[in-house]
């Protein structure tokens, strides 16, 4: 019997929902990105550029800091706040969810998983 993907192992879940969680983050920044004026790159720019913006900009460019932080993480260059070892941080699962069906039951399935490992070997049969 092959196992469903609520039966999967956590690490067999990651390898599942890596791809279609950067995905959804990234389209997310990206539809912010186009909403604020664009971001420039020199240190000094960027905070007359964030004192430029209103407040309602300045939560969605804090969201796509966020955003793109959760993305390099998921790539493999850790966010500071998340452990190195974390390749899916919760935070990231949360920004993920409800954009997709299919995606938020992986999620979830994901997360059932993460509580209650399957048990390996040991047993009658392992």
């Amino acid at each position: 019997m092959t196992p469903t993907t609520v039966e999967a192992a956590p690490d067999t879940l990651v390898e599942v929902l890596r791809l279609p969680v950067w995905n959804t983050l990234a389209q997310r920044a990206d539809s912010i990105r186009h909403t604020l004026p664009p971001r420039p790159e020199a240190i000094v720019a960027r905070l007359a550029w964030l004192r430029s913006l209103t407040p309602e900009q300045a939560r969605r460019a804090a969201l796509l800091d966020h955003l793109d932080a959760l993305c390099g993480h998921i790539a493999g260059h850790p966010a500071l706040g998340y452990p190195a070892d974390d390749p899916l941080p919760d935070a990231a699962l949360q920004e993920a969810e409800g954009y997709n069906r299919q995606l938020t039951a992986l999620i979830a399935a994901y997360r059932a998983a993460r509580r209650n490992p399957p048990a390996r070997g040991g047993g009658v049969d392992g």
